[in-house]
């Protein structure tokens, strides 16, 4: 089981949030001893692009010797989210 506030890395695309596999997130929440996480995902200035839930089977842990990059998130993605995974300024 991940831990809360663990950093966890997305293994499958969730373009419906502006995700995709290999984006690193932190667990806020820890559903059912594991099997799924609340995770929440920011941007470089620490504005939240998305908060989802995800199955266990679509996150791991960061590893060591891993390292992070860098990409631009999809135009109109960069707005705080609510937990329901709408835009909370719409």
């Amino acid at each position: 089981m991940i831990a809360e506030h663990a950093m966890v890395v997305l293994n499958c695309d969730k373009p419906a949030s502006g995700l995709y596999a290999g984006d690193v997130g932190a667990v806020v929440h820890v559903y059912s001893n594991g099997a799924a996480y609340e995770v929440e995902f920011v941007d470089g200035d620490g504005t939240t692009v998305a908060c989802i839930t995800i199955d266990s089977k679509d996150v791991r842990t960061i590893d060591r010797g891993e390292l992070l990059h860098t990409r631009r998130h999809e135009e109109g993605t960069n707005n705080p989210m609510d937990r329901s995974g709408g835009s909370a300024t719409s």
